[in-house]
């Protein structure tokens, strides 16, 4: 068998193999603690300070990681952070997980990835395996990494090994945490590709080996251009039967009594977080070079960028019904991280129509138990503890996101106007309750 196999698959049975994870943010931190979990030796590089301060002082900043598994990684051993590159001198795998945002026009900006690789490139051992897990466009590991190495006189398959594997974390998910989500691996060389697969199969069940890294970059746009394009669909579908006088969520509701060829998907004032606002557009721009136009995503994406004003118009309207103008009106914004039960305001819809409802001249004040603050760019906002008679002084609630243990019924009796956007009053309509 191939000595290289068989040397990893040596140290990971005598739990001798030592991992890098660069970039301890939604995806790399959680990562780093489950394979810290299976015993083996991980050390963490963030730049951030405040990262960095939080865990020595063993308090997570991230909803997927508690206090006590960060304490339990820490007082194993098997577990420790740097902002030092130089301390991934001795790693055997190298975890890529570092921010690819958009910039100027939905542009990729892979500039965290890449200056992230041109610092490790200074101090990895020979033989030494990285893994790319940050999202990005097709062709990224292979146009954009490997030369990096390469410049520096690293030989593929002889100095070092390269590999993709898109991350699928998804934030808040319970029922499916780091461990038992199925991991795509495609490397630049069949190699490569094992090497990954014995990696990741420390601490997942299922690894799903593809042809190429290419592959396993578009894997992962496929993934979230699908969500894209089926929530951008719901989300016309809405504004359409609005004006039908149709309630769309009766509609899904019975349409997904469909056993075969349906899956439900549901509207709302827009999508944030990390994957889905940008991951589609990485693909649409990459398509742009090849002289092909994504039409699907194109569309897909203006009518969700779209819901949050499309919310303040319907919210508008039901003042209006009720002889009172947005315009000095006072309304409560009822949830502003991206989704439900995670402190997460990444992309969050929520912000968008707080700041539409602003410009609109409306006095907005919000209310959320996992955002205690919230700064905008012209104003600084806290939020808002409610009670029966703060209730009353509101024109207008909107439901925005929704969160576990919230009793909406129970706080909500008294308001004037509600405005749901999540579906939280299932069922039949009261006169005060406006449904998306």
């Amino acid at each position: 068998m191939d000595r290289v196999i068989l040397d990893l698959r040596r140290k990971i049975k005598n739990k001798q193999l030592k991992i890098a994870v660069v970039g301890l943010g939604y995806v790399g931190f959680p990562l780093a603690l489950e394979f810290a979990r299976k015993r083996v030796l991980v050390t963490g590089i963030e730049i951030d300070c405040d990262r960095l301060k939080s865990i020595i002082n063993r308090k997570s900043y991230i909803s997927d990681v508690s206090n006590e598994a960060l304490k339990d990684s820490l007082d194993s051993g098997y577990f420790k952070v740097s902002a030092d590159f130089s301390d991934i001198k001795n790693a055997d795998v190298i975890l890529v997980c570092v921010p690819t945002p958009l910039k100027g026009k939905n542009l990729p900006d892979i500039s965290f990835i890449k200056n992230a690789v041109k610092e490790a490139a200074l101090y990895i051992k020979n033989g030494a395996l990285v893994i790319l897990e940050s999202t990005t466009y097709p062709g990224t590991t292979e146009e954009e990494i490997l030369p990096i190495f390469q410049n520096r006189g690293l030989v593929h398959g002889k100095d070092f090994y390269l590999c993709f594997s898109p991350e699928r974390i998804d934030p808040g998910n319970k029922r499916f945490p780091v461990h038992k989500i199925p991991k795509v691996v495609g490397g630049l060389s069949p190699r490569a590709t094992r090497l990954a697969m014995l990696v990741y199969g420390i601490i997942i069940k299922q690894v799903i080996p593809v042809s190429s890294a290419r592959c396993a970059e578009t894997v992962k746009l496929l993934e979230n251009t699908f969500r894209l394009i089926n929530i951008g669909l719901i989300d016309e579908l809405s504004m359409m039967a609005h004006k039908m006088k149709i309630d769309i969520w009766e509609v899904v509701q019975a349409a997904s009594t469909k056993p075969f060829g349906f899956m439900p998907f549901y509207p709302g004032p827009g999508v944030g977080g990390h994957c889905i606002p940008k991951d589609p557009l990485y693909l649409h721009w990459k398509a742009k070079s090849f002289g092909f136009h994504s039409r699907f995503i194109s569309l897909a994406s203006n009518v969700i960028n779209y819901m949050p004003e499309y919310i303040v118009k319907r919210i508008e309207e039901a003042l209006g019904q009720r002889n009172k103008q947005i315009k000095n009106s006072e309304i409560l914004v009822m949830g502003v991280t991206y989704k439900k039960d995670v402190k997460d305001l990444r992309k969050s819809p929520s912000i968008d129509v707080i700041n539409s409802l602003r410009r609109h001249g409306a006095k907005v004040a919000y209310s959320d138990p996992f955002i205690p603050f919230l700064r905008l760019k012209e104003i600084d906002l806290k939020s808002v503890v409610l009670n029966d008679k703060k209730i009353r002084e509101f024109d207008c609630v909107l439901i925005a996101t929704d969160h576990t243990g919230v009793d909406y019924f129970g706080l909500l009796k008294n308001a004037r106007l509600i405005f749901d956007s999540r579906n939280v009053f299932k069922g039949g309509h009261k006169e005060k309750v406006e449904r998306l």
